[in-house]
């Protein structure tokens, strides 16, 4: 039987650790801002207020909470000793970039956070979750744990929810989470087919891989996540991004792809075969047709997609057709700005575009998608999640006065050496898992 339900996002909240070290090769803008001066304060509240916009509309707006930054523990297994303080004098003098990695706040870009699949698609009824190992990248590998902990607080009932641990930490089974992961269908709580994209075969020496950038996800790892999740071949995808699209900047799929309902929205050069992955998708997508919306290179050349952000938009379902909530820069790409004007005339299922503020994340390499975790839950698996995390208006005034009481106005990377940021970090974190109820998930709690 289908059961109604609705596509909740899960924002990450910008921790207050927000700066541009460039950890991410790969990532153009992440690489092209490095050691600029952040601003966290700025950051955290550019993301409430997208939340707050959507949540205004009447999409379910969840949260998923930053981690504690500067990570000592981390630093402890490298081998530094001491106390807290000595540890961050002795890496910033011994190893500052190995301090930026372990200071990121990259957990806003919750995308990456795991993999979900909803209900309707596995073979047990239930949501399944598996965090990210992320393992391409030093900073982001650390993050699995606590997000695995995170989550489990939020989806606590296995009668309706899985949690499965993040797959090996090695290149074979490098996983990247929902940036490579779409879901299409008719309603959200019909069967769907879940779109796993990947940048090489990592048993396959000889097949089709980047030659300038690493290629985050493997095939590998795709498919040993549709089998935890117990997803049949009716409901699984598996499609290769474009060598090219990745060596031209495309880091994930969601730089150059976005998915909703039964709208495929992409870049000509996104798939390696995009003829095959259309047709595997159509022969999956039952009781729907599949709108499948195209941009040219003609349109926008890839590195526009890549300076805009185009792709990594909201593609989100409105009373009058589909809403792309997109990034303030696509206004200021020519080719995009123009295409976006032609695309709300066109006739198709994209309706209407927003454009949010999230200056702060697109500057180290994440748009709205990035910082958005999407996850189909029906009606009784709403009602069984923590409802903390859900934001109401009380929510929203509470968070945005306790990122005034605690964010800081800049950031540089020599700050995070300064022993009293992380006693700012770890008071602010104890203070936000009270606010969203979610118990002890940081290290430092424990």
């Amino acid at each position: 039987m289908v059961k109604h339900a609705v596509e909740a996002n899960f924002d990450g909240l910008v921790g207050p650790t927000h700066n541009y070290a460039g950890l991410s090769w790969g990532n153009v803008a992440s690489k092209s801002n490095e050691s600029a001066v952040s601003n966290p304060k700025e950051a955290a509240l550019q993301g409430l207020a997208k939340m707050k916009a959507l949540a205004d509309r009447g999409f379910v707006q969840g949260i998923l909470p930053p981690h504690e930054r500067p990570h000592i523990p981390t630093l402890r297994g490298l081998g530094f000793e001491g106390s807290d303080q000595k540890i961050l004098e002795d890496a910033a003098k011994q190893c500052p970039t190995i301090l930026a990695a372990v200071s990121s706040a990259s957990t806003m870009w919750t995308a990456n956070a795991a993999t979900v699949s909803p209900s309707a698609d596995t073979k047990d009824r239930r949501v399944h979750f598996t965090p990210a190992n992320l393992s391409a990248k030093f900073h982001r590998s650390i993050e699995h744990v606590v997000t695995g902990r995170a989550l489990k607080s939020i989806f606590a009932d296995d009668a309706y929810f899985a949690h499965h641990p993040a797959l090996p930490s090695v290149s074979h089974f490098g996983d990247e989470g929902a940036a490579n992961h779409t879901r299409l269908c008719g309603g959200y709580g019909e069967p769907g087919v879940e779109l796993f994209v990947y940048g090489q075969v990592a048993f396959n020496e000889q097949a089709p891989a980047p030659k300038k950038f690493p290629a985050r996800q493997t095939l590998e790892a795709s498919q040993a996540i549709a089998r935890l999740h117990g997803l049949s071949d009716a409901h699984a995808v598996f499609a290769q991004q474009n060598p090219e699209a990745i060596d031209a900047g495309v880091f994930h799929n969601d730089v150059i792809a976005v998915g909703n309902g039964n709208t495929l929205f992409y870049h000509d050069m996104a798939f390696l075969d995009e003829q095959k992955v259309l047709d595997d998708i159509r022969a999956r997508l039952k009781g729907t047709e599949l709108q499948a919306v195209k941009v040219s290179s003609a349109e926008v050349p890839i590195q526009d997609a890549v300076a805009s952000y185009l792709f990594n938009s909201q593609l989100l379902n409105t009373p009058d057709g589909m809403m792309l909530a997109v990034p303030g820069e696509c206004r200021e790409v020519k080719s995009v700005s123009n295409y976006l004007d032609q695309l709300v005339q066109s006739g198709g299922p994209i309706t209407a575009v927003e454009v949010f503020d999230v200056k702060q994340s697109m500057r180290n390499g994440g748009g709205p998608a990035c910082l958005r975790l999407r996850v189909v839950l029906n009606d009784d698996e709403l009602k069984a999640m923590h409802q903390g995390v859900l934001l109401t208006d009380a929510l929203y005034e509470r968070l945005t006065a306790w990122v005034n009481a605690h964010y800081r106005d800049q950031l540089t990377r020599e700050d995070l050496a300064d022993p009293m940021l992380l006693d700012e970090v770890r008071k602010a974190l104890d203070e936000l898992t009270g606010i969203l109820g979610l118990g002890s998930i940081y290290d430092f709690q424990l």
